[in-house]
């Protein structure tokens, strides 16, 4: 960094001190911690606007090199993240979900690089023309900052931060206390030099580096400064914040609970069922891995034999009728639990998608069938946010189908961007008319 970039840096620095030493003395502490934040990073999204796309780009590839290039420093914060938060009891699946490994950290390179070449959708669209030789047209604007809060998964802030930027946007990021240090350490040797580096305001990014649930609260009560916030973690917590934001007028894509489903038809391939299971279960920590198995109940007695034998080659306890627990319990966020895969009969196609319906979030379900029709019956009667057939409901994830990191999955049953958000859905439809040219 130039001498004179420091100079501009720390008269930022300096302006923003001076905008929250001036905010209304009203709100908690952390109210204004995140207010300042917001203000701060309001300040640099105008600038947005007249940036190159590839200076968009020039910044995410700069963070993917750097992510490499200093891996160490973010390896070592990480480390100590993961030793006190396994010294205080955290799961396993947590802290798989806490840890960044060295093939991690390349893999989040590796969707950097993909983002960064991914074309952005067009800034205007012409829709059709109208009466009086006018025209109506579709422009995308940016939201101009968006909040974002998230658990355990220091990963996200490169996600997410990337999205942004992205797609024009400014952000407000806050993780959880466990993973706090590993998102300083991924802002300040990662994201700001990138961003300084494309010539682009560091203060376009905002992580808030103070630990406690009362920052995520402050961070959906901003409703004039953070009018978009999203929300990713555990379902009780996600389902609070999201009530806290609509009692303050502030718009949450929340990702809460998840759960996938797989049933499994009278008509399925052994071979693909323990294929898909397996790939289904390849980390317990996630929340679109198995957690509700349904199998024809003409087929039960002479397959759940061995689907036991298969989920205890890995590792897994099933939790078969009767039940003491309600279907859709996300084992994901049992602390000790997470290695359990709940089974039980269906009638048929029809009968597993109910049951998926009524029982589960909605996040994703599978049909394992050789039969088009079952599979096909299942598929049309299922109304979650991703349905597969033949294929492991893992796939729902914005990188592995759209080569696009995502920032979380939506699965609110109302019109608005449904399932892996990515880049291409912050932005706000801005209907104009005017002369045809």
């Amino acid at each position: 960094m130039r001498v004179d970039e420091i100079a501009d840096q720390r008269e930022n620095q300096r302006e923003d001190r001076r905008a929250g030493e001036g905010a209304p003395a009203n709100g908690t502490q952390a109210d204004r911690v995140v207010r300042q934040a917001a203000e701060s990073a309001h300040r640099a999204a105008g600038s947005l606007a007249a940036v190159p796309a590839g200076a968009l780009d020039d910044a995410l590839r700069a963070m993917a090199h750097l992510l490499r290039e200093n891996a160490s420093f973010v390896r070592a914060a990480n480390e100590h993240d993961v030793s006190a938060a396994r010294t205080a009891g955290m799961s396993g699946a947590l802290l798989d979900r806490l840890r960044l490994s060295e093939q991690r950290l390349d893999s989040m390179a590796r969707q950097l690089f993909s983002l960064a070449a991914a074309p952005s959708p067009p800034a205007r669209s012409r829709i059709r023309d109208l009466p009086g030789g006018l025209v109506l047209e579709e422009h995308r604007r940016p939201v101009g900052v968006i909040g974002a809060n998230f658990e355990a998964r220091p990963n996200v802030v490169v996600d997410i931060a990337s999205q942004f930027i992205k797609s024009r946007n400014a952000g407000v990021l806050r993780t959880g206390s466990s993973a706090l240090r590993s998102a300083i350490s991924l802002a300040d040797h990662v994201i700001t030099p990138a961003l300084w580096g494309a010539g682009l305001d560091p203060r376009l990014i905002q992580v808030i580096r103070e630990p406690g649930h009362e920052m995520a609260e402050a961070l959906v009560r901003q409703p004039a400064l953070l009018p978009l916030v999203i929300v990713r973690g555990s379902g009780a917590s996600t389902r609070s914040l999201a009530a806290e934001g609509a009692r303050h007028g502030v718009r949450i894509l929340a990702h809460a609970d998840g759960g996938a489903v797989i049933y499994v038809d009278d008509s399925a391939s052994p071979e693909m069922v323990s294929a898909i299971i397996e790939a289904s279960l390849d980390r317990l920590g996630v929340c679109n891995r198995l957690n509700l198995l349904l199998i024809k109940d003409t087929i039960w007695p002479d397959t759940i034999t061995g689907i036991q034998a298969l989920l205890g080659r890995l590792g897994v306890t099933p939790s078969l009728p009767p039940h003491s627990h309600a279907l859709g319990r996300e084992w994901a966020l049992e602390p000790g639990r997470e290695a359990t895969v709940t089974i039980s009969p269906a009638r048929g196609p029809a009968d597993a998608a109910r049951i998926a319906n009524a029982e589960t979030s909605g996040l994703a379900a599978a049909v394992i069938a050789e039969d088009e029709a079952a599979a096909a019956e299942f598929m049309s009667r299922y109304s979650g946010t991703g349905v597969f057939h033949n294929a492991t409901p893992r796939l729902l994830d914005g990188f592995k189908l759209f080569a696009l990191p995502e920032t979380g999955i939506n699965i609110d049953r109302v019109p608005g961007p449904r399932g892996p958000v990515t880049f291409g859905d912050l932005y706000l439809r801005q209907l104009v008319v005017r002369p045809a040219p």
